[in-house]
C-alpha cells in the first residue's frame, strides 16, 4: 500500500467516495464521533456521507434521539450515536475532566459548588423540560450559585454544562432545532450495560481503525485519551481483523473487512476544518499543491465555518461559508495555477456542499 492507496481508502471508507451511508445515524456510528463545535457545518459533513443527504435529514435523526451532540472523547463538542454515548463517556471523561482541573479552579468551579450546580441543572431539566444555555445560566444565577455580574459568569455557565455532559448527566435534546437545547441523559438516551476499561478500549480501537483506517495509533491517542500501551494491547487482541501496513515510513493500521470500494469517484471535495477525513490524521496527511495559497504556513485548525479543498488527493486551498442576504455562499481561496477542469470540479463540490446546507 502506498500514499495514494491510503488516501483513496480513507475517502471511500469514510463514505465520501464510497457507497453512501443508509442514514445519518449510520454515518456517525461508523465514525464513532464527529467533531461538531461548528454544528451546522458538522451536519453538512455528515449529510455528504449519505445520499440523498441534507442537513435537515441530520436534524431529523437528532430529533428522533438517534444522534446526540455533547462533550465527549475530548474537551470539545461531538455528534455521537446515542447507543454509543454512555460507554464512550465512561471511557474518556475521567481523563478529559482531570486535564481541565486547573481551569476549573481558576473559574471557582470546585466541590461542593459543582455538585450543587449540577443538582440545579438536573432539577430544571427533569421531566423533559428542555432548555438552552441562557435559560440554564439564569437558573444557576437564581439559585445563587453563579453571579451574572461576575466577568467570568459566561465561562462558568459553559463549564458547568461541560462537566454535566462529561459526567453523563446531560446531552443535547431530541429537537429538530438548530439552536442547542439540553436534556437529561437518563430521559433521552437508552440504558446500556457497564463495560470494563479493557472492553471499552478494544471497542474504541476496533471501530476507530475500521472507520478511519489506514491510521496510526498515535492518531488514535490524540483522538481519544488512551495510552499507546492500551492501543497496542487492543490491536494485538483483534488479531487478523486488523492489518499493519507501513507507508512513507509510518506504521498504519486498517481493517480489511471494513474497506469500502470507490463507487462515487469525484475529483474534488470540500471538507470541514474539523472533518474526520482531515483532522484525524497527523501521519500520512493530505499533501499540499505547489501553488497552495498558504504556502508553507500551517492550516488554522481553530477556524470554524470553513475548511480545506481536496482536489486529486491534494490540499489545494481553503473555503469559507458566508451569508449573502440570508443565503449560504462559499468563498474560495485556492491554488491559482489550477486548470479550468480542476476549477469546474471544485465548483461541483461547492454545489454538493450547498445542497446539504439548510
Amino acid at each position: 500500500m502506498d500514499r495514494t492507496e491510503v488516501l483513496l481508502a480513507r475517502l471511500a471508507t469514510q463514505r465520501l467516495s464510497g457507497p453512501p451511508a443508509a442514514n445519518p445515524t449510520r454515518a456517525v456510528s461508523e465514525l464513532l464521533c464527529v467533531q461538531s463545535q461548528d454544528a451546522p457545518i458538522a451536519r453538512a459533513m455528515i449529510a455528504q456521507r449519505c445520499e440523498p443527504g441534507t442537513e435537515a435529514g441530520v436534524l431529523a435523526a437528532i430529533a428522533a434521539g438517534e444522534i446526540v451532540r455533547t462533550h465527549v472523547l475530548r474537551p470539545t463538542w461531538h455528534y455521537v450515536a446515542a447507543a454509543d454515548l454512555r460507554w464512550l463517556l465512561q471511557l474518556t471523561s475521567p481523563k478529559v475532566e482531570s486535564g481541565m482541573g486547573s481551569r476549573h479552579r481558576q473559574l471557582g468551579l470546585v466541590e461542593p459548588r459543582v455538585t450543587a450546580a449540577l443538582e440545579v441543572v438536573a432539577t430544571r431539566l427533569e421531566g423533559r423540560q428542555f432548555a438552552n444555555r441562557a435559560v440554564l445560566g439564569a437558573t444557576l444565577a437564581d439559585a445563587g450559585l453563579l453571579a451574572p455580574e461576575d466577568p467570568l459568569f459566561g465561562q462558568q455557565v459553559g463549564h458547568v454544562l461541560l462537566l454535566a455532559e462529561l459526567r453523563g448527566l446531560i446531552c443535547s435534546a431530541p429537537l429538530d432545532l438548530a439552536e442547542h437545547h439540553y436534556a437529561l441523559v437518563e430521559e433521552v438516551v437508552p440504558a446500556a450495560p457497564q463495560r470494563s476499561r479493557e472492553e471499552a478500549v478494544t471497542e474504541l480501537v476496533s471501530r476507530f481503525v475500521a472507520g478511519h483506517g489506514p491510521v496510526a495509533l498515535s492518531d488514535l491517542m490524540r483522538w481519544a485519551k488512551v495510552t499507546l500501551g492500551e492501543a497496542r494491547a487492543a490491536v494485538a487482541g483483534l488479531g487478523n481483523s486488523v492489518e499493519r501496513v507501513v507507508v512513507d515510513g509510518e506504521e498504519l493500521w486498517h481493517s480489511p473487512a471494513s474497506v469500502l470500494p470507490t463507487t462515487r469517484p469525484r475529483d474534488a471535495w470540500l471538507v470541514s476544518t474539523f472533518d474526520e477525513v482531515l483532522l484525524s490524521y497527523r501521519k500520512v496527511p493530505w499533501p499540499r499543491s505547489a501553488g497552495h495559497p498558504l504556502g508553507d504556513d500551517p492550516t488554522w485548525f481553530s477556524e470554524s465555518g470553513g475548511g480545506v479543498v481536496i482536489l486529486g488527493l491534494e490540499d489545494v486551498g481553503a473555503w469559507k461559508r458566508v451569508r449573502d442576504r440570508g443565503e449560504a455562499r462559499i468563498r474560495l481561496s485556492v491554488d491559482e495555477t489550477l486548470p479550468r477542469a480542476a476549477r469546474d470540479a471544485i465548483d461541483a463540490a461547492v454545489d454538493r456542499l450547498l445542497s446539504a446546507i439548510v
